[in-house]
């Protein structure tokens, strides 16, 4: 029962990852976005942030938003900015033209919010946030305090039946 629990709700996130990425490229397109540089530029609206968090923060490689970043600063649409508390370690930060780009697809993604609160309800909307909150937290946890026998069943080591 847990089992399918699990593969339920991984198949369904999987699922929503996709659909969340298409509907995305469908909004970022029109600002010259794509899905993944709209993603990045949107980290580091707020605060600059090195690769690396940004990395965290999205749940992905460093390396691709190391890609990313570097092909939004050779656009203009991010810099790379000194780090106080990181020499090498640079922030990444919008510019104007990014900042103005992540704008122009706010209408669309306005209207989408508004038509998904429609389709869900306001509270279930609500709802769903917190518990897709409460997920990825506990997965964080779970990450964070697995344990090395748990970690070789998932990348099984040398010398192991599976490698």
């Amino acid at each position: 029962m847990r089992q399918d629990l699990l593969s339920r709700t991984a198949l369904g996130v999987f699922r929503l990852n996709g659909q969340f990425l298409s509907v995305s490229e469908e909004l970022a397109r029109p600002a010259g976005l794509t899905a993944a540089w709209w993603q990045v530029l949107g980290a580091v609206l707020h605060d600059p942030l090195p690769v690396a968090g940004i990395a965290r923060a999205m749940g992905i490689t460093r390396q691709s938003v190391q890609r990313v970043a570097d092909l939004l600063a050779s656009k203009g649409l991010a810099e790379y900015v000194p780090n106080p508390a990181h020499r090498r370690a640079k922030l990444l930060c919008p510019t104007e033209a990014g900042r103005a780009a992540v704008a122009r697809i706010g209408p669309g993604h306005a209207s989408l919010a508004t038509r998904l609160a429609e389709a869900l309800g306001e509270e279930a909307f609500t709802e769903t946030v917190r518990v897709l909150e409460r997920l990825s937290a506990a997965m964080d946890v779970l990450e964070a305090h697995a344990a090395p026998e748990a970690l070789e069943a998932v990348a099984p080591g040398p010398g192991s039946p599976a490698s």
